[in-house]
């Protein structure tokens, strides 16, 4: 596969990558007999508005505090880690109440946020009950595989 690569110069992947800024195009495939060259460009994606999620309404909006993530954190307890690379939303849709907050009372099942993967949205669920003591992303921000989200306490 690496042979193939080396057949496209670096002129043409970054005048295919200005290709994918100009247009909004979010990855573009070339195919020349045996070799091939994909360059795909990583979008943000808002949560469609056609989501239905039924979310208890926080008490009050309160903002949302994001805490910054420490080491021991993946090993808490009541840690909520990332099932997948991809984007945390912490609402259903911009411009909407956030799932949680800071001292949300949570149950077992509950969605949390949503983590944007392959453009599909995954809900990700309160894995117990408790309280929402830290939120460790902010919305829109990228996560890895493994990375500690919120703590339920």
């Amino acid at each position: 596969m690496m042979g193939n690569f080396i057949e496209f110069d670096a002129a043409a992947i970054r005048e295919l990558a200005q290709i994918l800024r100009e247009t909004d195009l979010t990855e573009i495939e070339l195919v020349d007999g045996e070799s091939r060259l994909r360059v795909v460009r990583q979008s943000v994606i808002a949560a469609p508005a056609v989501a239905q999620v039924a979310v208890a309404a926080p008490a009050a909006a309160a903002p949302v505090a994001v805490a910054a993530p420490e080491a021991a954190d993946a090993d808490h307890p009541g840690a909520v880690t990332s099932p997948m690379v991809g984007v945390a939303y912490l609402s259903p849709e911009p411009g909407a109440a956030p799932f949680v907050g800071v001292g949300s009372k949570v149950v077992q099942g509950q969605t949390l946020l949503l983590i944007e993967a392959m453009k599909t949205f995954n809900q990700i669920k309160a894995t117990r009950a408790g309280t929402v003591a830290r939120i460790l992303v902010e919305s829109g921000m990228p996560v890895e595989y493994g990375e500690p989200l919120m703590i339920i306490e």
